[in-house]
């Protein structure tokens, strides 16, 4: 494994996401760093989530929108998605493994790590579906 050159810049990023239980995406990074009062440029940002995302430190979501968003969390979990407003949670349920078992038996591969993005709609969005 190489050596992780953590700069102030990408400390600041880590610890922001390692703090953030929400997902930010790049720009919602970029505003809650302006917030504290620190003020990177956007391709700092860019690059440094995507040094932490290579050095395996946070995990890049690609969850059906058009901006990735990010995750420290790095133990095995998976994510629900709010239909209506995006919002994003953890789930933190294993993945069954029967479900695991019939997806090799499906596809020939050796499972190494899933990721289950469900869609729903939150509950503080729910009294507007009625």
């Amino acid at each position: 494994m190489s050596k992780i050159n953590l700069t102030p810049q990408r400390k600041a990023i880590y610890e922001l996401l390692a703090q953030s239980d929400d997902h930010p995406t790049a720009a919602e990074v970029i505003e809650r760093l302006r917030l504290n009062g620190q003020h990177l440029a956007y391709g700092t940002v860019y690059n440094s989530l995507r040094y932490l995302s290579d050095m395996g430190m946070i995990r890049e979501l690609k969850l059906g929108e058009a901006a990735s968003r990010y995750d420290a969390r790095m133990e095995d979990h998976h994510h629900i998605v709010c239909r209506q407003c995006g919002r994003v949670d953890e789930v933190l349920s294993k993945t069954p493994d029967e479900w695991l078992q019939a997806v090799e038996q499906e596809t020939g591969y050796r499972v190494d790590h899933s990721h289950v993005v469900f869609e729903g709609v939150c509950a503080q969005c729910r009294p507007r579906t009625n």
